[in-house]
């Protein structure tokens, strides 16, 4: 299988080194929406989809006033997933599953961009978007309705000491869900053997390279933000350890860290 990494959301906020470590706290920080587009036998497979057409349409964004003003999306058409599809020389109708790590807006806008496509998602990350109201989940981003591939919480395959990972149905044995609670409720990553290595795409499970060092260290103000953002803090903290644990053993990364996803996109899988 072949793997293509894709920036589906840049995005720009105030803190410079606060957020991403570098240069002055004047500055804009950098930060992407890391997601996969998977070449597969049986078509292509997108993991998370960042901003899609829609959010790009001052007409038409369902993206809140107070999310735009806070993290500043770069929000041009051509950094969309359905876009970036294109440039590959692909169709978007070959996109036949999306993998979602979990339902946040900056993950699910692309969906209405595939309506085609089956969508994969942890039945408990998609009980908590779709049962209340919550500005971090956007159900205009949903409303085409989905081929949802809802997967529950059962006794699983052990991955690398991670219990309940699953296949998905309809998909390779190469690709794996791997719970990672407590950003969201269900938030998961998504692992595939790429060949040589194990990738995991750990989404929300951390933001920036440095929580996977040891000791871990995180610039201030993204650890604040990923503190107060988190339904469980202590799930997320434990999942971040174990993730640590990984470390030279596959390729972990995260959807928001731009170093990580330079890096991939340098050396290319």
């Amino acid at each position: 299988m072949r793997v293509h990494h894709l920036d589906c959301g840049p995005m720009r906020p105030f803190g410079g080194r606060l957020i991403d470590g570098e240069g002055s706290v004047l500055r804009r920080a950098r930060m992407v929406c890391h997601c996969l587009l998977i070449e597969t036998d049986s078509g292509l497979v997108l993991v998370d989809s960042g901003f899609g057409t829609e959010d790009s349409d001052p007409a038409r964004t369902s993206l809140p006033k107070a999310f735009r003003l806070m993290m500043n999306p770069q929000l041009d058409p051509a950094t969309t997933a359905i876009a970036q599809v294109r440039r590959l020389g692909f169709d978007p109708a070959d996109v036949r599953h999306v993998v979602l790590t979990h339902l946040d807006l900056d993950h699910a806008g692309g969906l209405r961009d595939f309506p085609q496509a089956k969508v994969h998602v942890h039945g408990p990350e998609l009980r908590a978007a779709t049962g209340g109201s919550d500005m971090r989940y956007r159900k205009a981003q949903w409303s085409h309705g989905p081929d949802w591939v809802v997967h529950e919480d059962r006794s699983g395959t052990d991955w690398f000491g991670f219990e309940a990972v699953r296949e998905l149905d309809g998909l390779p044995e190469e690709i794996l869900l791997v719970p990672l609670g407590g950003h969201t409720t269900g938030h998961v990553g998504v692992a595939v053997n790429a060949g040589a290595r194990w990738l995991l795409h750990a989404g929300d499970a951390y933001f920036w390279h440095g929580e996977m060092s040891r000791p871990p260290h995180c610039p201030p103000a993204l650890r604040a933000f990923q503190r107060s953002m988190a339904v469980d803090n202590r799930a997320r903290l434990n999942n971040q350890s174990r993730l640590r644990d990984l470390a030279g053993e596959i390729d972990v990364i995260s959807a928001h860290d731009p170093v990580g996803y330079d890096g991939h996109v340098r050396g290319s899988s």
